[in-house]
């Protein structure tokens, strides 16, 4: 499932490709074009907040930095509880963690021990899905929260780097929307 053409179209144009960053070799996709447009940010917002509705999300949950920046707004308009995921170390007083692979290592995110409970669905959003080691993390986090996962959504899903191989068996049936897939 994508977004409809016109809607990818502008959110498309709004996406500046950045080469050679942030090593060689690699290209960045950088949404801030994106979010200078109140039009373009606005429809994402709508779109996305849809995509919460859609999925019968209670809470949505977002990675750290550019989900919140994406999150907070759908949270707002769908009338639903915000959730920041942030790295370790971040957050006061109780925390769940989850470590997950890098590619050189491991990292851990976090998430108020409280923020979530029994009965909470859970919409995870972030920018892009690429290896979706992060999103994987969220997920087993939800998980051990006791809530529920409703699903993934993401602006920009970069099909070449499999990441929706990977969160197969972490969704367990949950649905992953990418508006764009690139």
């Amino acid at each position: 499932m994508s977004a409809p053409a016109e809607l990818r179209e502008l959110l498309l144009s709004k996406i500046a490709d950045v080469p050679d960053y942030p090593q060689a070799g690699v290209v960045f996709k950088d949404i801030t074009p994106l979010l200078a447009d109140p039009d373009a940010f606005g429809q994402l917002t709508d779109a996305l907040a849809g995509v919460c509705a859609e999925f019968g999300a209670t809470k949505i949950v977002a990675l750290e930095a550019r989900g919140f920046i994406l999150a907070a707004p759908v949270a707002v308009k769908a009338g639903v509880g915000f959730v920041p995921v942030r790295k370790a170390g971040k957050l006061p007083g109780a925390t769940l963690g989850q470590s997950y692979a890098l590619e050189y290592g491991h990292a851990t995110i976090e998430i108020h021990a409280d923020a979530l409970a029994p009965g909470d669905r859970v919409l995870v959003i972030d920018d892009v899905l690429a290896t979706g080691g992060t999103a994987e993390a969220s997920l087993t986090l939800i998980r051990r929260s006791g809530a529920e996962v409703a699903g993934v959504a993401v602006l920009l899903e970069l099909g070449f780097l499999d990441g929706r191989e990977k969160l197969a068996a972490g969704l367990d049936g949950a649905p992953l929307e990418a508006l764009i897939t690139v």
